[in-house]
């Protein structure tokens, strides 16, 4: 859904991949274990940048008009475009060359790595913190839906993966063809295997 990210890939190669190799990229190091928190090299229509991943949803309210208090890592796609707590916010691309997710009780857990042979490219949406002090923070959400066959049996949710040739309809198309987006992705691309050799305290 995804738990962690993944990319160690060079962000030029991202970049080309992005159709974006005129682009500039932020210089960021090869990373095996992102965790919500940190920052994650995002594309939004302007370019790449770098924003925290989740949403602190401060003056956010739900359909009820209360505010919204968990931390947002991953915004359900099928509701996106209707739920108060979302107005407002932009969108974006997550470049990625995979995730993590586990299954199994607690301490018994399996890790597994989910890949595929190009880059994977979630939809996300953005938001702007403002501190106390006034600093913005920009920060980062991935978009989920349902899962497909490769995944149902590791999580019912999946994160909702994008062709290059869809990018510009997620970050400037209609509220409609963004939303035409939102499917689980084609069954048999993807990779799945355990991540025994994650240093997970790593950052």
């Amino acid at each position: 859904m995804p738990g962690r990210f993944f990319l160690t890939r060079p962000l030029a190669e991202m970049a080309q991949f992005c159709g974006r190799g005129a682009t500039a990229v932020p210089d960021m190091p090869p990373r095996r274990n992102i965790q919500p928190g940190q920052d994650i090299l995002v594309l939004t229509e302007p370019g790449f940048s770098v924003m925290r991943w989740g949403i602190v949803p401060v003056g956010r309210v739900n359909a009820r008009g209360r505010p919204v208090m968990e931390t947002i890592i991953n915004a359900r796609g099928e509701t996106l475009f209707d739920k108060s707590a979302f107005h407002g916010t932009g969108r974006a691309v997550i470049p990625v060359d995979g995730w993590y997710e586990w299954t199994g009780k607690t301490r018994r857990k399996t890790a597994w790595r989910i890949s595929q042979d190009t880059p994977l490219l979630f939809a996300a949406i953005t938001d702007v913190w403002t501190a106390p002090g006034g600093q913005a923070l920009p920060q980062v959400a991935a978009v989920t839906c349902a899962p497909n066959q490769d995944v149902k049996d590791i999580h019912h949710r999946m994160g909702v993966l994008l062709e290059p040739a869809d990018i510009d309809i997620w970050l400037t198309g209609s509220a409609r063809d963004a939303q035409a987006l939102i499917q689980p992705w084609p069954e048999g691309r993807l990779t799945i295997e355990t991540a025994d050799n994650v240093d997970w305290s790593a950052a």
